[in-house]
C-alpha cells in the first residue's frame, strides 16, 4: 500500500510538472496562432489522443444513457471553453509564471463558490484565500494604475476552472469519465475553432498550425492526453485533498518553465506575491486547523 501511495504521489508530481510547462507551450504556440486557434487544435488533439483508451477501458455499467452523456459533456465543454479562452487570451498579456500562479487560485475558489451551492468549508479555506489575495495584490495589483490586463483574464479563467471542477465533481460519479472528457474536449475545440475562423482568420491557417506543431503537440497530446491519464491512475490511491496539494505545484513548474525557456524574470515583490499565493493554495488544502467540538 505504501508503495502504491508513493507511485501515486510521483505520478501526480509529474502531472503538475507537465501542466506547469504547458503554460510555456501555450505562450510559444501563439507566436503564429491566435488564442482561439491554438485552443482549437490543442483540444482536438487532446480528444483524439484519448480515443485509443476507449478500447482499453470498458464503459461503466451504470453509464448507458448517451443523451445524458452528450448533454452534460456539452455543458462541461462550454465551461471548459470559457476557462481555456480566458487563460489563453491572458497569456498574450502576462507571463507564463503569473498565469500559472493565478490559475492555481481555482483550488481556493472551488470551496468558496461551493458555499453558494450549500456546501460547507473550513477556516483553512478562508485563511488560504486571504494569503492568496494578498499574494495576487503584491504580484499584479499593487499599482492600480498599471493592473496587468492579462492577469485579470487569468483570474476570470481561474473562476471558470473552479466552476468546471465543481461541475465535473457532480457529473463524474454518474457518467463515464473517459467519454465525458472526450466529449468536453471536442466541444471546447469546436467552439474555439468557430471563434478562430471568425476573428482569427488571418492567423488560423494550415501553415501556422504546422509552424506551431511542437507547442500544439505538447499542450494537446502530453498535457491533455498523457497527464489526464496519469491523473486518473494516480487518484485511485491518492485522496482528493492530498492530490490537490501536489498538483498545486503546477504553479511553481510554470514559473520555472517561464524562467528556463522564455527567460521570464520575477522581481523581489513578484517572488513574494507568488510565495504568498502558493502558501495560500497549500494552506487551503490542509486539514482544518480548528474543528468545532460536538
Amino acid at each position: 500500500m505504501n508503495s502504491q501511495k508513493i507511485q501515486a504521489d510521483l505520478m501526480l508530481l509529474l502531472v503538475a510538472c507537465i501542466w506547469g510547462f504547458a503554460f510555456v507551450a501555450q505562450r510559444l504556440g501563439m507566436e503564429s496562432l491566435g488564442p482561439f486557434g491554438f485552443n482549437a487544435l490543442r483540444f482536438l488533439l487532446g480528444a483524439c489522443s484519448l480515443l485509443p483508451l476507449l478500447f482499453l477501458f470498458k464503459r461503466s455499467d451504470h453509464c448507458t444513457d448517451n443523451r445524458t452523456l452528450i448533454i452534460n459533456g456539452t455543458l462541461a465543454g462550454l465551461v471548459l471553453f470559457a476557462g481555456a479562452s480566458f487563460q489563453q487570451a491572458g497569456l498574450v498579456y502576462t507571463t507564463a509564471g503569473n498565469a500559472g500562479f493565478i490559475t492555481g487560485l481555482y483550488i481556493i475558489l472551488v470551496p468558496i463558490i461551493g458555499l453558494a451551492l450549500g456546501q460547507t468549508t473550513n477556516i483553512n479555506t478562508w485563511l488560504g484565500g486571504l494569503f492568496a489575495v494578498l499574494g495576487l495584490y503584491v504580484l499584479s495589483f499593487r499599482d492600480l494604475s498599471t493592473i496587468n490586463y492579462g492577469d485579470i483574464l487569468e483570474l476570470l479563467g481561474a473562476a471558470c476552472w473552479a466552476i468546471h471542477v465543481l461541475l465535473v465533481a457532480k457529473l463524474a460519479p454518474k457518467l463515464d469519465n473517459l467519454r465525458l472528457a472526450i466529449i468536453q474536449f471536442l466541444v471546447c475545440a469546436s467552439f474555439s475553432g468557430l471563434v478562430a475562423v471568425n476573428i482569427e482568420s488571418d492567423s488560423f491557417t494550415l501553415a501556422n498550425a504546422f509552424s506551431s506543431w511542437g507547442p500544439i503537440a505538447y499542450a494537446g497530446f502530453i498535457s491533455v492526453g498523457i497527464a489526464y491519464t496519469l491523473q486518473i491512475f494516480a487518484q485511485r490511491h491518492a485522496p482528493p485533498a492530498h492530490a490537490a496539494i501536489i498538483m498545486s505545484l503546477e504553479a511553481v513548474a510554470a514559473a520555472f518553465g517561464g524562467w528556463l525557456i522564455l527567460e521570464e524574470q520575477f522581481s523581489t515583490l513578484g517572488l513574494l506575491g507568488c510565495g504568498l499565493m502558493l502558501f495560500g493554495m497549500l494552506l487551503s488544502q490542509l486539514p482544518a486547523i480548528y474543528k468545532k467540538k460536538i
